[in-house]
């Protein structure tokens, strides 16, 4: 299509380059914004957040079903759960009787960034009062996830 002066119309080379530098500043500073990185920790996080409540309603629903007795192996000081399958579980808690019979739970969870023989939660029984805490100990970004019952 011509113009009354007979040129074309359409863009020059400079618009079409101002164009693509804008969408490029734009999606670098939405990029920003977004943080990946956080958002990942922040999911992490979460994963911890209902490991820890699972592992605790399993230790109490064990209880339930035993006439108010815990399990034996969980310790009075602050120690990290064996992961589920482990041969040897050392200084670790061994909650297999959570785990035998998949009643309570199937297994143990993992922290997403465990390593194994250790699942990467702690428990403990308070002496005094009895109650049970759970707590994840690697969480990101400066979170505190313990769960106390």
């Amino acid at each position: 299509m011509r113009t009354r002066l007979g040129r074309l119309k359409g863009f020059t080379l400079l618009e079409i380059l101002l164009v693509i530098a804008i969408i490029a500043i734009l999606a670098a500073i939405v990029i920003i914004a977004i943080n990946p990185g956080k958002q990942l920790a922040e999911s992490r996080n979460a994963q911890r957040r209902s490991d820890t409540n699972t592992v605790l309603n399993a230790v109490y629903q064990y209880s339930v079903d035993n006439n108010g007795n815990m399990p034996g192996t969980i310790p009075a000081a602050s120690t990290e759960i064996c992961r589920t399958g482990e041969a040897a579980c050392g200084a670790f808690v061994d909650l297999t009787t959570l785990t035998a019979s998949g009643t309570y739970i199937t297994a143990v969870p993992n922290d997403p960034n465990s390593s194994a023989p250790g699942a990467g939660y702690t428990i403990m029984r308070d002496g005094v009062t009895g109650r049970i805490t759970v707590a994840a100990p690697n969480a990101e970004r400066g979170a505190v996830i313990s769960v106390t019952r």
